[in-house]
């Protein structure tokens, strides 16, 4: 029952058309990245950028720099400065804000203020960004990826501020040992548990890369359908690795095998 469940939702995804043309797959914006957290972002625009047409990325200045020297490897991408970050924003499918974002009053301001701006974009909300998010700000066409200190964490906050988070009706897909999507479909509540996984994606990163993969499928599909498709498929490539060298792997490593994995899955 819970591999077609999987399968179900996997069978939904929309692919990319043999006649479509550079541009119609997605483009994602990445916000993240800071100059004490340089890899986090990285992972997440690697894996990105082998899912949509084009990720525009925007850090911090020294971080910028570092991915500048990185586009040997990084071909489908754009580096953009701050002061271009929402003409960028408009033209992008989605939003990935958070990974590697450094906690700080600027950062904080960042995020709220584009939450404020443009509440009818799609955004990804993780990390960094997660944990500096007004939960007022949060709507239902939000996914956040908390682990769950970090969900812990914006219940608080929540409740301080005497917030219903059911009411926001966002998609969250609270990372652990077995994941928990919760979304909601016409008003209605709706869970899953994802589960698979092994002792080596406990190693720095791997959340990263799902937050890429998540926010890449939600380019072009519906927020449960990214959740759930991603948190199987990141849990699936760290399984299809363990087969071979066990946990000794790493999140580059689970970048090259996500869309492997993804691939077998559709076929």
């Amino acid at each position: 029952m819970y591999q077609e469940q999987i399968q179900n939702y996997i069978d939904q995804l929309i692919l990319p058309s043999k006649d479509s043309h550079k541009g119609q797959n997605g483009k994602l914006l990445l916000i993240g990245g800071s100059e004490l957290f340089h890899a986090a972002s990285k992972w997440s625009l690697d894996v990105a950028s082998k899912f949509v047409d084009m990720v525009f990325y925007s850090s911090v200045s020294s971080n910028n720099e570092l991915i500048k020297q990185a586009k040997g490897e990084f071909w489908n991408g754009i580096v953009i400065e701050r002061e271009s970050l929402e003409d960028y924003l408009i033209e992008s499918d989605c939003i990935l804000i958070g990974p590697g974002m450094e906690r700080n009053i600027e950062s904080q301001e960042l995020v709220n203020n584009l939450l404020i701006k443009f509440p009818d974009k799609k955004f990804v909300i993780d990390a960094g960004a997660l944990q500096m998010v007004d939960p007022n700000l949060l709507n239902k066409n939000h996914i956040i990826t908390p682990h769950q200190e970090e969900m812990n964490r914006l219940i608080k906050k929540s409740k301080e501020k005497k917030i219903d988070l059911d009411e926001k009706q966002l998609t969250i897909l609270l990372k652990g040992e077995i994941d928990l999507v919760t979304w909601f479909e016409n008003g209605q509540k709706h869970e899953l548990n994802v589960s698979g996984g092994n002792e080596g994606m406990t190693k720095g990163g791997t959340g990263d890369v799902l937050a890429g993969l998540v926010a890449s499928l939600y380019c072009k599909n519906i927020s449960n359908i990214a959740a759930i498709v991603s948190s199987y498929i990141n849990k699936k490539a760290g399984d299809e690795l363990y087969k071979t060298v066990g946990p000794f792997f790493n999140s580059s490593d689970l970048v090259e095998q996500v869309p492997k994995t993804l691939w077998q899955e559709i076929n």
